[in-house]
């Protein structure tokens, strides 16, 4: 991709909620905005400025109610829902706060659940699950059940899921947000070696030290951006 053409670019996005009959909520309200490729950006607000819904719109798992997406110069505002799909499944990788690992199941398998999705063979998966655990540094866990390690390797497993597929970005939503304050730095200080790696990264949290590990921070406030500066590092 063109180092010119942003990795995401939205332009005067609306995001609308039904509330009643002729009734709704505002969630986004006209933002604009762009994420080039390796940077490392914050995204934070209180609960209610729309920093959740901003997320799912740039992981493509929420539509649009006005306004344009560009997903590598690429005009996916009236995709379908299977091309969307598509996009989530090999180009993003989501990191949540919940982390959305199946308990009763190995780490290993809980990595390999997105190449299932994307028809990887067996023994392809295995390899490629086990790398990603390596990068993550927890490769002795992975056969190991999921609901049977601590709450940091979790996360850690969590991060190896959203790099399997060898994503154009990860979007991670309070990804420190059920751990203690010395394994969440552990975990940022994770995040932002594999920024220097070169991943783009995007972080949504309410923590002022969370977000300082990015190099920008975008502000929000009732659906629209305050503010759009560099970070500290």
């Amino acid at each position: 991709m063109s180092n010119n053409v942003p990795l995401i670019q939205l332009e005067n996005v609306i995001k609308k909620y039904p509330l009643a009959e002729d009734e709704f909520y505002q969630a986004l309200n006209s933002i604009s905005l762009e994420i080039k490729e390796g940077e490392f950006v914050a995204i934070m607000g209180p609960s209610g400025s729309g920093k959740s819904t901003l997320m799912h719109i740039m992981g493509a798992l929420d539509n649009l109610s006005g306004g344009k997406y560009f997903f590598k110069g690429k005009d996916i505002s009236s995709y379908s829902e299977d091309q969307l799909a598509e996009i989530r499944n090999k180009e993003i990788g989501f990191v949540f706060q919940t982390f959305n690992l199946l308990p009763r199941t190995t780490v290993l398998k809980n990595v390999e659940r997105p190449m299932i999705y994307a028809g990887i063979p067996g023994r392809q998966r295995d390899k490629r699950a086990y790398e990603a655990l390596k990068l993550v540094g927890i490769e002795d866990k992975a056969n190991n059940l999921s609901n049977r390690i601590s709450g940091g390797q979790i996360q850690r497993v969590a991060i190896a899921r959203a790099l399997v597929m060898d994503p154009s970005i990860i979007l991670a939503d309070e990804p420190t947000g059920n751990l203690d304050s010395k394994t969440s730095h552990e975990i940022m200080k994770f995040i932002a070696k594999l920024n220097r790696e070169g991943r783009t990264i995007v972080v949504i949290t309410h923590e002022k030290d969370i977000a300082s590990f990015a190099n920008r921070i975008i502000r929000l406030m009732d659906g629209k951006v305050l503010s759009d500066t560099k970070g500290k590092k």
